[in-house]
Order: structure tokens, then C-alpha cells, then sequence
């Protein structure tokens, strides 16, 4: 079986709806997960956007959700998770505005691309809240088991 996550909310490649934006109410986007491998005991997602502040001529990757710890037997966020419903045990880490939890998209100009990374570990990091991308991917290193993306995009109008 292949690791894959995937939204009730919107496709692969589609476009993500407002209220998961800075556009609407900024609520966290319902996901879903399958096929962890054999030994998995957490995971840990990275949501990011490659593409600010112009998908024309990027500068920077900007970091808008980042978790750690989620239990190896969890396969689903429910909408609005961030901040208020999280699985026990899991940790928010800090987002490129200085917050802990998920910031959603609200792109300068264009269409940008916003990456979930999932990562099936075979340990949780024990990391606290307000960890950063860089610690997270320095602390899963030697520990992903798989990994899965999920690709939404998101266009001001």
C-alpha cells in the first residue's frame, strides 16, 4: 500500500478553499492519511510555500504550519485543528509569522502552490512547541520511514 494523504476539502493540484485562508476564517484544512509503513510510531508535517513573494521570481520558502509528534496510530486532522483540537500528544511548531499553529494562505501576487509534507516516522522527536522547520527536519533525519505531499494552490481575488 503506498503512504499517501490527501483533503476533503480540495484535490491534489486544486484550488484550496478561502476558508482555510487568510481570505476567510484562516481554519486549519482537514486532512486524511493511508499506508504508513509497517513501524510507524508518529508523524510529522510540514506545510510550506515555495513560492513567495512572487511564483514569478521567488525569493524564499515560506513556512505556514509545522507538527510534530502526531501518534503513529492517527490518520486523520479534523477541520480546525490547529491551536484547539490537535491529537494529544502532538506539537505545534512555529510558522514563518512568529506564531505557533497554522497560518493559512494569503499570497502578495499570484497563484501560489502550498506543500503538506507528511512524514512517517518510526519514533516521535519530542520536540516542544514552538519548534521550527529546521528543527524538525533536523530531528526526523535517520527516522522517516516514508513521506507523502499533498499540493493545493491558493490565488488572491
Amino acid at each position: 500500500m503506498t503512504f499517501t494523504v490527501t483533503s476533503p476539502a480540495f484535490a491534489h493540484g486544486g484550488e484550496i478553499p478561502s476558508q482555510f485562508t487568510g481570505d476567510g476564517p484562516d481554519e486549519s484544512p482537514p486532512l486524511e492519511w493511508s499506508g504508513a509503513p509497517d513501524g510507524t510510531k508518529a508523524f510529522a508535517l510540514i506545510v510550506d510555500d515555495p513560492d513567495v513573494p512572487d511564483p514569478a521570481a521567488p525569493r524564499r520558502t515560506w513556512v505556514h504550519w509545522v507538527i510534530c509528534d502526531l501518534a503513529g496510530g492517527t490518520s486523520s486532522l479534523a477541520t480546525g485543528a490547529s491551536g484547539r483540537a490537535m491529537p494529544a500528544g502532538s506539537c505545534e511548531g512555529r510558522n514563518d509569522s512568529g506564531t505557533n499553529g497554522y497560518e493559512g494562505p494569503y499570497p502578495p501576487i499570484g497563484r501560489h502552490r502550498y506543500f503538506f509534507k507528511l512524514y512517517a516516522l518510526d519514533s516521535p522527536v519530542g520536540l516542544r512547541a514552538g519548534h521550527t522547520k529546521a528543527d524538525l527536519l533536523k530531528s526526523i533525519e535517520g527516522h522517516v520511514l516514508a513521506s507523502a505531499e499533498l499540493m493545493g494552490t491558493y490565488h488572491r481575488t
